[in-house]
Order: structure tokens, then sequence, then C-alpha cells
């Protein structure tokens, strides 16, 4: 194109691409051939010939003289001539149908609502999930902080035959008992001192829906029996009433604790336990999906990277390796928040070592990471079922904080086998002791 927009040079590959020929698309203005979104909103080449600053390999959809959208990766780049002035800018693009299909395949089978994974535990859990979510059973959810033990519950809600209903999230750990009950069932006028109008409960707000009580490990046991009558019988008193309220509601649960210990404890009702755990699901730690790891930092790059009105490219070796080795005691949640400040620190385009938080850099986890290897390292094997022995290993390490005796007993093999496994596998330079 020249400095007016007008197309001078369309090559073969332009004319199978958009059904133009070259004869019709010569002296036209770029966008009566290309008819994006972005032609008159953000242009690439306009953007380039601005900046003087070439783009390399962005995503666009342009029409074709058949009314058809293809989507199309493009680099955009300034022409000058002897004397470095500026006369017009070369747009070069790239069919991209075939690899926007195969991302959608991949994004089906890897993403459920805002739950993204692929490692095997997750597609497990991905493919029970519909049967489970549209049984209208009660459901118990374990799992570490930060594992998304909430988004699992939402994706519950919304694939249930409840979802036309409300979804109401209960934290059972923020509130004191007096006030937490009250929030539960409601409480008419006059129950107390400063009940001065009648107020209905979470339950009575997630009629027809699904309430999720999160953090049910912290209810006091007087709640825990209230609890109870409501999953049994379907009502419940609301405080300072003799009528009982019914409720159709989904009960979904959530702990990050030993309920089953917190049984036999003595500190948790049996009967509680056994209605909430009717279908128990478990969150994996992130430590328990290696393979997951990449696939969610691409995804929070382009999603806060969005936010922040960055473009990236994506994350530098050294960034990820020291990413790829962190055992993540915050899980995703910890795994977000390190994104976001090194999205927020980075100065060009493609996150860089320098941009992680300083705890991951520091001497307190340098003996913890230790660069392990990655899979394609020389010397490492890519076969699948070494690959899958060595990630089990560096699971066990990352878990027991590298500490071999600790790793070996959790393994149930001897520090000497777990060496020569070490070694086999390219983590012996991440021993600490």
């Amino acid at each position: 194109m020249d400095t007016a927009w007008r197309i001078t040079f369309f090559n073969r590959e332009a004319e199978k691409i958009t059904g133009f020929t070259r004869t019709q698309a010569l002296k036209c203005r770029c966008h009566e051939i290309f008819r994006t979104n972005l032609c008159h909103t953000g242009c690439y080449l306009r953007k380039a010939l601005e900046t003087g600053k070439n783009i390399v390999k962005v995503r666009n959809t342009i029409l074709t003289k058949s009314n058809a959208e293809v989507p199309v990766s493009i680099t955009a780049a300034v022409l000058r001539d002897h004397t470095g002035k500026v006369w017009g800018g070369v747009e070069s693009f790239l069919d991209d149908t075939g690899r926007v299909a195969l991302e959608k395949r991949i994004e089906e089978s890897y993403v459920l609502g805002d739950i993204i994974g692929k490692d095997e535990k997750m597609v497990k859990l991905f493919d029970i999930l519909p049967v489970v979510a549209e049984s209208g059973a009660s459901i118990l959810i374990l799992g570490e902080t930060g594992t998304g033990k909430d988004l699992l519950a939402r994706a519950i809600h919304n694939m249930s035959l409840h979802r036309a209903g409300p979804f109401i999230k209960v934290n059972c750990a923020a509130l004191p008992d007096n006030l937490l009950e009250s929030e539960l069932f409601g409480y008419k006028k006059g129950a107390f001192t400063d009940a001065k109008r009648d107020k209905p409960g979470r339950f009575q707000l997630a009629e027809g829906g699904t309430i999720f009580l999160d953090e049910i490990g912290d209810l006091s046991q007087s709640l825990q029996a209230k609890l109870l009558q409501v999953s049994d019988e379907k009502e419940f008193y609301p405080l300072g009433s003799r009528h009982p309220v019914k409720v159709d509601v989904r009960v979904v649960a959530s702990t990050n604790k030993n309920l089953s210990r917190m049984v036999r404890n003595g500190t948790f009702r049996e009967d509680l336990y056994f209605r909430l755990k009717v279908i128990e699901l478990r969150l994996p730690p992130l430590r328990e999906r290696l393979s997951d790891i990449p696939l969610l930092i691409d995804h929070f790059v382009s999603e806060i990277g969005y936010s922040l009105g960055k473009e990236m490219c994506g994350i530098g070796p050294d960034a990820m390796n020291i990413l790829l080795n962190y055992p993540y005691p915050g899980n995703v949640r910890e795994l977000k928040n390190i994104v976001e400040h090194a999205l927020t620190l980075c100065q060009g385009d493609m996150i860089l070592k320098n941009a992680l938080p300083g705890s991951l850099l520091g001497p307190e986890t340098k003996g913890v990471l230790s660069f392990v290897p990655p899979l394609d390292s020389p010397g490492v094997s890519t076969d699948p079922l070494l690959a899958k022995e060595r990630a089990g290993i560096l699971e066990a390490l990352a878990t027991h904080g590298w500490n071999r005796q600790m790793t070996a007993k959790a393994l149930h093999i001897n520090r000497t086998t777990l060496w020569r496994k070490m070694k086999k596998h390219g983590l012996a330079s991440g021993e600490r002791r």
C-alpha cells in the first residue's frame, strides 16, 4: 500500500485467500478489500506506519469476496526509500484457519467454565462433571487454598438443572456464629434488639438455585446441626419464627481441611459429613498438575495483559523455567498473582526473569527451585513413560522442599534409588540435601 492506503501490489496467495483478483484489488483502498473490524479503529499497518516499528504475527479476521470470515496471521512493516522517507507499507498475511480450528478443539478439551487444565487428573474431573452437575446430589469439594474450589462450584451450578436459579456463596469462616446463623437462615422482626424487619437468609435467597458453603470445615457444631436439618428435611426455622420455611436448594460445600479426620476427632458431625459428601470431588494442588502450568500462564498472560492494555508475545525461557519449577504453596491463585506482578513490571512485550517477584529469585527459593532442566534439555529422555516418572519425582521433590530423605520415604524407595533416578532424569542439580 502507498501512503494513501491504495493497494499497489497483490500476489497470487492474496488472490487465493481473499477471492479478489489482482486486477480487482489494485488501486483499491485496503479496507475495501480486507473489510476487517480493525480497519478503521485498530489497523496494524497504520500502527506500524505511525510508530515506525514492525508488527509481527498478530491475529485478525478478514472478509472474503463471498463474505466468508477467514482468520489470518498478520505481519505489518514500513517501506522506506533510500533516504529513509516512508512511501508506504507492506502487510503479509497467512491463512490461520487450521490453527484456529485446532485451538478451539484444544480449548474445548482443556476448559470447563473458567477452569483450565489438561493434566490427567483435571481431564478425569472434566469427564465426570457434566453427569455430577445434573444429578442434583449434594457435592463436597476438597482442595487446598487457591486451587479454584469456588470456580468449580460455579461450573457445577452452570451445568446443573438449577442453573436458571441464583448462585449464592457463603463463606463459613468469615463470620462469627451468631451473625452466620442469621445470614444463613434469616430472622423475623423482633427476634432480637436490632431486628426491625424480616430478613431472608441465604438459603431463601438461593431458592431454586445453588447455595455454595465455602470453608464448611469452619462451621460450629451448633450450626452443623441446623445445616443437617436443612439438608435432610429441606426446611428450617428463621430466628424468632415458629413456622418452618421450605426451600428447594442444591447444596455444594467446600473445604481445605481434612473433614474425615475432623469426624474422627469429634469436631465435625459424621451424619452431616456423609450428607454433604454424596459426591466428593478433589481439586489437585498445582504441584500435582505440572503440565497445566504453561497452559495457565498463557491464559493469565492473555487475560491480564488485555486488562492492562498490553500486547504480549509471551514469556522468556529463563522466566518460564523458574515458573515451571516453583512449588506454588498458594496454587493457581498464587500463579495468577505472580503473572500479574510480572506483567505490571515488564517493560517490553515479553516477560523476562527480572520482572518476576523477588521471592522467586531470592536465596530462600534458589535451593528449592534449582532451575531444573526442562524436558527438552540434552540428556533428558522424552520417552512418555520416563517423562511420567520424572514428573512424579519432581512433584515429590517440590512437595518436600527437595529433601531427599523425605522424598524417598514418600515414594517408598530408598535414598540411593532416588538419587540414581534423579541423575537419570537430569534432576540431580536441583538436590539440596
